[in-house]
């Protein structure tokens, strides 16, 4: 009782108030919080500081169930958290790490270069590099290289929709766009012309030109990866709006895109009802991970060989 209510309070003086900020400390403090509650079995980190560039911020870490074994060939989530492109480590968010893990996923988390020291298309060249690396390398970690899917938050899910969407990308890092057999974006910015000025985006891609080369929504086709695309309706940082027109514009375009609108839901709170604490929030990891498995059901041929 002693410790149930000790714990009660740590979670009101970390998350009072609705949990409306996961800066970095707040994401440590749900790992924490995670731990407290007896929510961190069935998980474990199998893979830290891994390289997969040579830059500072080109470095990712790996989450397995605890019941891996050796010669297993798990699905596998590549995850990119947000931070509006100036802000974030990996380090920030094992609560995913584990939360994925635990539902029978290898789990990649990796970094990547962040604003003022790196620009578009600095943070989509890191995805993409990191995505090949995991194609090329994860069958030995545990993970079929033929059931790849990504997700993200805020800015990580643009990260995401940008390495579906535009080919180019994986291409560019030897790798390729077909390994991607799905993507789950959490409040993702996909359509937000024009940039406000001074602000996050404009930040980070206001010099590009033209600036449509920026949204995923630009690049919406027929035959992308399946997409799933999750909102709050209470979501005042990206608008709900942004999901709703790409989903749209993958259907005007013969494609596969799923739009989930949480009710009651924020901008921060989506990602947190990941952790254990939040989950009756909302059943963002349940509804997110069932999609998951089903675009990763099966093996792609060409990757798996490319892979070997």
């Amino acid at each position: 009782m002693i410790k149930f209510l000790f714990i009660v309070v740590l979670l009101v003086l970390l998350f009072g108030g609705g949990a409306r900020m996961i800066v970095a400390g707040g994401a440590k403090s749900l790992n924490m919080a995670d731990k407290l509650l007896g929510q961190g079995d069935g998980a474990r980190l199998l893979l830290a500081d891994q390289p997969y560039g040579r830059g500072p911020r080109q470095s990712l870490d790996i989450w397995v169930p605890d019941s891996l074994n050796e010669g297993d060939r798990l699905p596998v989530v590549v995850f990119f958290y947000g931070g509006g492109w100036d802000s974030g480590e990996r380090g920030s968010y094992g609560f995913v790490g584990r939360a994925l893990a635990r539902q029978g996923f290898v789990v990649v988390i990796p970094d990547y270069r962040l604003v003022p020291k790196a620009h578009w298309p600095d943070f989509i060249e890191d995805s993409a590099a990191a995505t090949a690396w995991t194609h090329e390398h994860i069958a030995k970690l545990g993970g079929d290289p033929g059931r790849i899917a990504l997700m993200g938050h805020s800015a990580g899910a643009y990260n995401a929709a940008m390495l579906a969407l535009d080919p180019q990308w994986l291409r560019a890092a030897k790798s390729d766009p077909s390994i991607i057999r799905g993507v789950v974006g959490l409040a993702g910015p996909y359509d937000f012309l024009p940039l406000e000025k001074g602000g996050r985006g404009d930040r980070a891609m206001g010099k590009v030109r033209p600036a449509e080369r920026t949204q995923p929504i630009h690049f919406a086709r027929g035959d992308a990866p399946p997409l799933w695309l999750a909102t709050g309706d209470e979501d005042e940082v990206v608008r709900p709006r942004n999901s709703r027109n790409l989903a749209a514009a993958i259907e005007r375009a013969g494609g596969s895109a799923a739009l989930r609108i949480y009710p009651g839901m924020g901008h921060t709170g989506i990602v947190m009802a990941l952790a254990a604490p939040f989950r009756n929030r909302g059943p963002v990891l349940e509804e997110a991970t069932d999609f998951l498995r089903g675009v990763t059901a099966r093996r792609v041929a060409s990757a798996t060989k490319a892979a070997q």
